[in-house]
């Protein structure tokens, strides 16, 4: 067995926390993954691997060692798919990060679709809602909202993500509906805790001026879902991403108001380790994606079952590396 697939071996073991489980999935005896984990140790002269019966922990030089054989086996699968013309291929595992509330919502749906077109590819879904490091955790895309800062990350534009001003019918049957920004002074907001200066909701009003309005917030949270519940409970005013408010204005229980106001939006990208030999597996998802955030798809997790699954490997793979000029950042 060569020195490369030594390397996976490793990194298996060590993603899956057992040499049980990483036996299983390479279709390998147990004694031979521990076999070929003590052979590298040996030739490295060095314990990459604390382990006991319940458990195994990667040592300090391990751990380097790990981040080392991840950047070796994503150079090399992404050379493989150049040299070999892997067009058509989308197979394996792709590691993929989101937020928790985005990620459940909407991209853990769309994810379905796209293994559904593609039967061959396993998929790794983190949701995390802090920033997190797409090389340490091993993550071969993240899709995160708002403007990229420059960095050595490749990234795309993908689409927009558009918020919403909701409350429910008897909160503005009690306390009247606001028509201007300024009255939302008199009024409870409700407000998401996330975002930088958030005691000021930003807006362009109907005729486009840049407005700040400084809130009288009686519940803040960093929780999204706690918000429209709250309003729900016609507790007050909020502002939250369209996708999260639209069941609740389907249904009837929240209604959007001042929404001749624009608010803001974020820009939805995908990020990736490197902008350069990027896998095709995440190329296709990048295209797939695109198609998924045009027209309304803010509308839920229903408005993409207009998207049949299909076979994208025949796309023209330049289109993910177009570029998307549109920015509305109101901040």
């Amino acid at each position: 067995m060569d020195r490369l697939m030594e390397l996976q071996i490793f990194m298996r073991v060590v993603e899956m926390g057992s040499f049980s489980k990483a036996a299983r999935e390479l279709k390998l005896t147990q004694p031979t993954v521990t076999k070929h984990i003590n052979s590298m140790e040996g030739k490295l002269n060095a314990r990459l691997l604390n382990r006991n019966q319940r458990s195994i922990s990667l040592t300090e030089i391990g751990a380097r060692y790990y981040e080392k054989c991840k950047d070796i086996v994503r150079d090399y699968e992404a050379a493989q798919d150049v040299v070999l013309g892997r067009h058509t291929q989308v197979e394996g595992l792709i590691r993929v990060g989101t937020s928790l509330t985005f990620g459940r919502r909407i991209i853990s749906p769309l994810l379905v679709k796209f293994m559904q077109a593609h039967p061959n590819l396993r998929v790794d879904l983190n949701h995390d809602d802090k920033y997190v490091d797409l090389v340490a955790l091993g993550l071969d895309i993240a899709i995160r909202l708002g403007s990229l800062a420059d960095s050595s990350l490749g990234g795309r534009y993908l689409g927009l993500n558009p918020w919403v001003m909701v409350a429910s019918p008897a909160y503005l049957t009690r306390h009247g509906e606001p028509k201007i920004h300024t009255d939302l002074s008199s009024h409870a907001c409700l407000i998401y805790s996330s975002v930088q200066e958030d005691d000021y909701w930003r807006m362009r009003t109907p005729s486009g001026e840049r407005v700040s309005v400084f809130l009288n917030g009686r519940l803040r949270s960093n929780n999204l879902s706690s918000l429209i519940t709250a309003a729900r409970a016609d507790l007050g005013i909020t502002i939250v991403p369209h996708y999260v408010a639209a069941e609740a204005i389907t249904t009837g229980d929240l209604r959007q108001i001042m929404a001749d106001h624009m608010l803001p939006e974020q820009e939805i990208h995908a990020v990736y380790p490197s902008p350069k030999l990027v896998p095709v597996k995440v190329t296709e998802l990048i295209l797939f994606l695109k198609e998924a955030f045009q027209g309304e798809w803010w509308l839920g997790p229903s408005s993409f079952d207009r998207m049949v699954p299909r076979n994208l490997a025949n796309a023209d793979l330049s289109q993910a590396c177009e570029s998307n000029e549109i920015t509305r950042d109101l901040t």
